[in-house]
């Protein structure tokens, strides 16, 4: 008797694997191809090898490769700063309120996710009229007169803080479901043998929640090498491109109101993607095989 072949798994996987293939792969390959041309989004790409790679990573005096390396360098601060807060605070959260004299614990999650549901942009409007000279909450509250968006170093602590304001409650939720699932038979034991909050954390709760931790950070990492919308809309990249990441020299170079540098900054787009590919696999790697 000849088997009936179950075609229900196609249509539940074939959209997303369309998807994939129009918005994400095909972009991603024509992206790289752009990266060895010289485009303006309008004629023909013409191909021009490594020029645009030797320009930005080579010729000192090129301003593609001051752009490249101001932005890179505060893309790397913006991840250096946010992505251990992103991981800390959430983890802390967490552990806190699973302790049993924590009351309404749902709803203290449902407050601290809420954030998170907001868009970027909408987030970063909002902490912009909160840290306003003028008329902001945050002076007229202390009595003080920082201009914190065009002065360092507060205009790296307002993008800081609204990233995490809006982050940290979707990374709460995983390290919750991880700790939930760990046998309370464990905890029961350990505070038997007489072991303390702390004990118990890096004894039991630490080690149960690794790979919770693994893909955290390195989605919290590969997204803060992303960062755009917040150093846009509350710094402009100020003051004196301070705040300038490396996403918006590439927005600026694909898009600018001038002649359109696409390949180049397809160019730097792709440099990027493989900073962010490294880094992604050291971490994995230095991480699972500890695991």
């Amino acid at each position: 008797m000849q088997n009936k072949r179950n075609f229900a798994p196609i249509f539940f996987v074939g959209p997303h694997i369309i998807l994939f293939i129009v918005f994400i792969l095909i972009p991603s390959i024509y992206g790289i191809y752009a990266s060895f041309t010289k485009w303006n989004l309008v004629a023909d790409p013409v191909w021009v090898g490594l020029d645009n790679y030797k320009t930005i990573l080579a010729d000192s005096d090129s301003t593609f490769n001051s752009q490249f390396l101001n932005g890179l360098k505060n893309t790397l601060l913006f991840v250096v700063l946010s992505v251990p807060l992103m991981i800390i605070i959430p983890l802390m959260i967490a552990v806190s309120l699973e302790h049993k004299e924590v009351k309404l614990k749902n709803l203290f999650q449902t407050l601290l996710y809420v954030p998170g549901l907001i868009s970027i942009s909408a987030a970063a409007l909002i902490w912009s009229l909160i840290f306003n000279k003028q008329l902001g909450i945050v002076n007229n509250l202390f009595g003080s007169e920082a201009v914190w968006t065009t002065t360092q170093p507060y205009a790296w602590i307002t993008i800081i803080v609204v990233t995490v304001w809006a982050g940290i409650g979707g990374n709460m939720i995983i390290y919750r479901a991880g700790i939930n699932g760990v046998s309370r038979d464990l905890y029961e034991s350990a505070e038997i043998d007489g072991a303390g909050s702390i004990r118990k954390f890096f004894s039991i709760t630490l080690p149960s929640i690794k790979f919770p931790l693994i893909y955290t950070l390195v989605m919290t990492t590969a997204g803060a090498f992303n960062v755009f919308a917040q150093p846009l809309m509350m710094t402009s990249g100020g003051p004196r491109q301070g705040t300038t990441v490396l996403m918006m020299y590439i927005r600026d170079l694909a898009f600018s109101h001038g002649e359109s540098i696409a390949g180049m900054a397809s160019a730097m787009a792709v440099l990027l993607g493989l900073v962010i590919l490294v880094i992604s696999a050291f971490q994995y790697y230095a991480m699972s095989r500890n695991a």
